[in-house]
C-alpha cells in the first residue's frame, strides 16, 4: 500500500521556548548599591499645534494664525530618574525551555513525526549554538533596552546563571552585526542546555548611565477603543513602577534574523513569519519570493526541498518563537 502523502496539519502550534518576564525599572547611581523603583507620574502640558494642516488653512495667513494660536492641551504619563540619580537599572528574568521537537498541539501524527526528525537532525548538525550565540549577544549588547540605550554614557549588563554572574560592557558590541567572545559563548552554552536538556533560568540586570533627572522609556500602553479621558499617553506600570512589556523584551531577544533578503539595508530584524517590522511598515520575507516561514517549512516538509543552512536557522528560530502554524 502506498504511503500517504504528508499534509500540513489543520492544527499545529508550538509554545515559546524563550520566555522573558516583564522588566522593572529602577533609579540609582553608577556603581552604587541603592536602587529605588521609578514611579510613573503625570504631566499636564500646554503644547503647540504642529500637525500637518489642510492646504486651505495652511495657505491662508488669517486661518493659519487662528489655528496655531489654539493651545494643544494634553495630559501624558511620564517616567524619569530623580535629580540625585544618574543611572537606570532594568531587571528581568528569562526562562529557556526544552522539548522543541514536540509541538504543543498537532492533529497529524505523521507530520509530527516527520517534523521531529527534521528538528533532531538540525540539533545533531548544529546543536542550536548559532541561535544561542545570537540570543546571548542580544542580552550582552543591551538590545532589549531599546530607546533607553541611546545616548547613554556607559552601559553594563550583569547576567546571572546558577548563582554565577558575568558582566558585559555594551560598548564592545555593535547592534548591526553579531560577534562573539568567550563570555558570550559561555552564556550561549547555558541557552543551548536550556533548549536541549533541562530548563534554564537567566537573570538579567542592565545599568545605563543617562544623567541626573533624565527621562526613561517604559513600554507604552495601547489604548483600545480610543483614549481614556483626556490623557493621550499611557506608560506601562506594575503597582505604579515603570516597566517594559515582556513582549518588547522578547522582540529584542529574537532580533537575530540576518538571513532575510534585505539584510544589507536594514540589518537584523526580529524573527517573524513574514519578516514584519511594524515601525517600518514593511515585510522583508515575502511569500511571492518564497522566503517566508510557511513557504520554507512547506517546501522542506511536503516537497523535500531542504532549505539552506541559514534558512534552517531561521525555521528553528521561528519554532523557538512559538505560534500557531497549522492551516
Amino acid at each position: 500500500m502506498a504511503e500517504a502523502k504528508l499534509k500540513t496539519p489543520s492544527v499545529l502550534a508550538f509554545e515559546a521556548k524563550l520566555i522573558p518576564s516583564d522588566a522593572l525599572m529602577f533609579a540609582g547611581n553608577w556603581g552604587g548599591a541603592n536602587w529605588e523603583p521609578i514611579q510613573v507620574g503625570e504631566k499636564a502640558v500646554r503644547g503647540t499645534i504642529s500637525n500637518r494642516l489642510k492646504t486651505a488653512t495652511a495657505n491662508d495667513p488669517v486661518k493659519l494664525d487662528a489655528e496655531v494660536s489654539k493651545a494643544n492641551l494634553q495630559t501624558v504619563d511620564i517616567a524619569a530618574l530623580n535629580h540625585n540619580a544618574d543611572t537606570l537599572k532594568v531587571a528581568f528574568t528569562l526562562r529557556v525551555l526544552s522539548g522543541l521537537d514536540i509541538p504543543s498541539t498537532c492533529n497529524s501524527p505523521a507530520y509530527q513525526t516527520a517534523l521531529a526528525e527534521k528538528i533532531n537532525e538540525y540539533q545533531t548538525s548544529f546543536g542550536f549554538m548559532e541561535l544561542a550565540k545570537r540570543y546571548a549577544f542580544n542580552i550582552a549588547s543591551g538590545r532589549f533596552l531599546w530607546r533607553n540605550r541611546v545616548g547613554a554614557q556607559q552601559i553594563k549588563i550583569a547576567v546571572t546563571v546558577n548563582d554565577e554572574t558575568t558582566e558585559f560592557d555594551t560598548q564592545e558590541y555593535s547592534l548591526r552585526t553579531f560577534s562573539t567572545d568567550g563570555k558570550i559563548t559561555q552564556l550561549a552554552s547555558h541557552i543551548v542546555r536550556g533548549l536541549t536538556e533541562d530548563h534554564c533560568l537567566i537573570k538579567v540586570e542592565a545599568f545605563a548611565q543617562l544623567g541626573e533627572g533624565q527621562a526613561v522609556y517604559p513600554s507604552q500602553e495601547l489604548v483600545m477603543g480610543g483614549a481614556k479621558g483626556d490623557k493621550s499617553k499611557f506608560l506601562y506600570q506594575l503597582d505604579g513602577q515603570a516597566a517594559m512589556h515582556s513582549q518588547k523584551i522578547g522582540n529584542a531577544l529574537r532580533t537575530i534574523d540576518t538571513w532575510h533578503p534585505a539584510v544589507d539595508d536594514v540589518g537584523p530584524i526580529a524573527v517573524e513569519p513574514y519578516g514584519s517590522v511594524t515601525n517600518r511598515g514593511a515585510a522583508y520575507r515575502q511569500p511571492k519570493e518564497k522566503t517566508d516561514f510557511y513557504n520554507l517549512l512547506d517546501g522542506w516538509m511536503l516537497k523535500g526541498k531542504e532549505p539552506s543552512v541559514e534558512q534552517q536557522h531561521y525555521i528553528m528560530a521561528m519554532l523557538i518563537r512559538g505560534g500557531v502554524f497549522g492551516e
